[in-house]
């Protein structure tokens, strides 16, 4: 196979393949990126198995990857803030600017966003492409270009924290990684206090009430599991927050009686908005080392045994990097 610009393509359910396609040209206002590190997300995982998540279905060919970093290699027409040679992480979703939702800040929400590798847009597992230059932030140089890329899921992280307003002291529950022992002891290892192995979800809140003293002021649920989101309800304290970062099914039984009974705030979200430059900023200043999470790396030819190592839940954050050999 000649390889002019190899990516990862997602024909439909569990049909991955590696092809050749055309190198894309910068239009007005992007610039082509030469990309260097991609990470996988769970959400690649679900498109790759299930051919969707809700109604985000793949109808045709998509490009994989939303985590990207990468090189400038062209600039486009207008385009001032960046020039070739620019070390630059790209944050995935470009809004449209001019409806309701983006001129109040939140573009996330945006209906016209075009989003990598969600239907149907593709994604950055390839070696060019082409991205918005605003959407493009310099990396300073004594970020990594893996580091560039873990700034996609941290600023999921940073979004989440302040649509429930953590704020020093505040005890908060992560819910996500706590069915895989494997898990839990690294994030032992990164940071967290106490962890729980999940059960049945009164059970495994009162376990939780039991470790942290008391019940969670603020809750994150990143599972999306039906069980999941219930242990959160019942182990958030009364007036408590719980945001729900993880997809799950379109419908689900919950014990939503309790957290109305006990004015517990539920908060939805989805991507991110005005993160991007907090996560650079707590990257840079090493307030977080996102380095840590990285277990895995992959190679682009290999991109095929790392997304089974990502299905089978193998280490925490896989990289694969997309620069040829």
């Amino acid at each position: 196979m000649a390889d002019e610009n190899l990516s990862l393509v997602l024909y439909g359910k569990q049909d991955l393949r590696l092809e050749n396609r055309p190198i894309p040209e910068p239009g007005y206002g992007e610039v082509q990126i030469c990309i260097h590190d991609v990470g996988i997300c769970g959400s690649d995982v679900s498109y790759w198995q299930n051919g969707r998540i809700g109604d985000m279905v793949v109808t045709k060919p998509m490009v994989m990857g939303h985590e990207p970093s990468g090189v400038v290699s062209k600039v486009g027409e207008g385009v001032v803030s960046l020039k070739v040679g620019d070390r630059v992480a790209i944050e995935p979703g470009v809004p449209c600017l001019t409806c309701r939702q983006c001129k109040t800040g939140r573009y996330n929400l945006c209906g016209k966003i075009k989003y990598c590798a969600t239907p149907p847009d593709h994604g950055t597992l390839t070696r060019y492409f082409v991205h918005a230059a605003d959407f493009c932030f310099k990396l300073p140089d004594n970020v990594s270009m893996e580091e560039g890329a873990m700034l996609q899921p941290l600023a999921v992280a940073v979004h989440a924290c302040n649509r429930v307003n953590v704020h020093l002291g505040a005890t908060v529950l992560v819910c996500g990684a706590d069915i895989n022992e494997d898990r839990l002891k690294y994030a032992k290892k990164v940071g967290a206090d106490h962890t729980v192995l999940a059960g049945d979800p009164q059970q495994t809140a009162r376990v939780i009430q039991d470790s942290l003293g008391g019940a969670a002021d603020v809750t994150i649920e990143c599972s999306g599991a039906p069980s999941s989101v219930s242990t959160a309800i019942y182990a958030t304290a009364t007036g408590g927050r719980i945001v729900l970062v993880g997809f799950g099914p379109a419908e689900v039984r919950l014990p939503l009686l309790s957290a109305q009974c006990r004015e517990i705030d539920i908060f939805g979200m989805t991507t991110f908005a005005n993160s991007y430059p907090a996560a650079l900023a707590m990257v840079t200043s090493g307030q977080v080392d996102v380095r840590q999470l990285i277990t895995h790396r992959y190679r682009l030819e290999e991109a095929l045994d790392a997304f089974e190592a990502a299905r089978r839940r193998e280490g925490v954050k896989i990289i694969i990097n997309c620069q040829r050999k």
